[in-house]
């Protein structure tokens, strides 16, 4: 059987070649600054030398070496225990995507209001993503601002692990919470490493810093046996270089040192590289998603291809106000080209203003989004051929292929292609219901979704064991 499939490719081989011999002179000649004696030593050791900078230069036969060290593809499960997807290589379901991440707001469905992000909106962030089928994952969605909460994105970790059986993608800021929470979780599971269900996700500073609390995170996470996502984050013309090459080639470095770092702890530890580029637009002063930071994420997807190393990108989450033309324009042009591209993983989906405020709204429609990109790329088989010409035969000049055999057999599957969301209106309909707005049906749609949302039958089990952990943390006051 042979499919006819939609795909995108960028790089030949010789602009892999020169973005990874560049690569591989920046952290030779340039290095990057290791902010944690405990990583620096670790760093020492493998170089045999001491050193009184903060500067490591690393030699490429090191590089070369992680490379070679690091897993293929990783098999992530749900937290039941069962075979979720596998990231790398080439992946059974094309791009993975997750809703997320650390939004500070939420919007209200039908108004847009801006209202502090809340647990019971981590909550239904995470039941969105338990009941959207398009969804594999779900990332932090948000952090909670109710102050009176001492260990808030512990807290976090609880309502998304309960709300949810799909893997977790865990951000967490404060490192001591980040352990407390893959504590409470192997609390709650057992061994977290044996079939790994969330993913810790780091980020180093750009340009070319590992800090501390990185290095730290990244500790835990493998004293505990799990993969975990490494992404750089980088503003071109800000922390990046304002051509898109270079960005690409000193974001693909800072990828590269933090590969060896994990191999130089542990051999063999499953790492998931990738960036989330984006551009510093110097007359309104904030980051934005553009033509150019999609290309330096198709182009980084492909270098990740090229090590045969699994990949996390962006997820085309923020540019929009709301649920309107902004956001929808980007979230199509990163699907899409996702989709069609070599991406592995976009796991943050749902936010508006650059990250900062949770739309359900946009969550909703980007899973529709999903759905019709994954058709698209999936494209279409030419084993029927004969069949489909023994009916054009039978229908003949003129005719029409309404109750044809083939017209039978396949409407249904084709009917489903079409929109999930919004009605398909002709001219005269949509003037009958007094001209409704899209916004409106897709906003009544996500209310209907919210009224709806699947929660796990072991939902009040795991609120109760982890309430009881993050009880017994430090600070809380003794149980009674």
């Amino acid at each position: 059987m042979q499919t006819i499939s939609p795909r995108i490719k960028l790089l030949s081989e010789d602009h892999i070649q020169k973005i990874h011999q560049d690569s591989i002179h920046i952290l030779a000649e340039t290095g990057i600054r290791v902010d944690s004696i405990r990583a620096k030593k670790v760093f020492e050791k493998a170089l045999g030398q001491d050193s009184e900078s903060d500067i490591i230069k690393l030699p490429g036969d090191l590089i070369e070496s992680a490379i070679q060290s690091t897993p293929q593809s990783i098999d992530i499960f749900n937290r039941l225990g069962e075979r979720a997807f596998s990231i790398g290589g080439l992946q059974e379901k094309g791009t993975i995507y997750g809703v997320g991440v650390t939004n500070t707001w939420y919007q209200e469905v039908m108004t847009d209001e801006l209202v502090p992000f809340s647990g019971n909106h981590v909550e239904i962030a995470a039941r969105l993503a338990q009941t959207l089928e398009q969804y594999d994952l779900i990332s932090t969605p948000g952090v909670i601002q109710d102050k009176d909460i001492l260990h808030g994105e512990v807290m976090a970790t609880l309502e998304m692990v309960s709300n949810t059986t799909k893997p977790l993608v865990l951000l967490v800021s404060d490192p001591k919470q980040f352990e407390s929470s893959l504590e409470m979780l192997a609390h709650l599971k057992g061994d977290l490493s044996e079939k790994p269900f969330v993913i810790p996700y780091v980020n180093p500073i750009t340009p070319l810093v590992l800090n501390e609390d990185t290095s730290e995170k990244i500790f835990t996470t493998l004293d505990l046996g799990l993969p975990f996502i490494y992404s750089s984050y980088g503003m071109s013309g800000a922390t990046a270089p304002i051509g898109t090459n270079a960005t690409l080639t000193m974001l693909n470095a800072e990828l590269l040192a933090g590969l060896v770092f994990a191999q130089l702890i542990k051999p063999g530890t499953p790492v998931i590289l990738g960036s989330l580029p984006s551009v510093f637009e110097m007359k309104t002063m904030i980051s934005a998603y553009t033509s150019q930071t999609m290309l330096v994420n198709l182009a980084c997807a492909e270098m990740m291809f090229y090590y045969r190393l699994p990949h996390a990108g962006t997820s085309g989450s923020g540019s929009g106000w709301g649920p309107d033309v902004l956001g929808s324009g980007t979230l199509w042009m990163n699907h899409l080209t996702s989709s069609m591209g070599k991406t592995g993983l976009a796991p943050f989906v749902g936010g508006n203003f650059d990250s900062q405020a949770f739309s359900p709204n946009l969550v909703v429609y980007s899973n529709e989004v999903i759905r019709q990109v994954r058709q698209l790329s999936y494209g279409f088989t030419m084993d029927k051929s004969a069949l489909e010409l023994d009916d054009i035969h039978a229908v003949g000049p003129g005719g029409n292929f309404l109750m044809s055999e083939q017209t039978l057999q396949h409407f249904l599957e084709v009917n489903e292609q079409h929109s999930q969301i919004w009605p398909g209106y002709s001219l005269e309909k949509w003037m009958e219901e007094d001209s409704p707005s899209a916004t409106d049906h897709l906003r009544k749609h996500t209310g209907e979704t919210l009224h709806n949302l699947q929660t796990p039958q072991d939902h009040d089990e795991i609120q109760v064991l982890g309430q009881k952990f993050i009880a017994n943390l430090p600070g809380n006051p003794p149980l009674n």
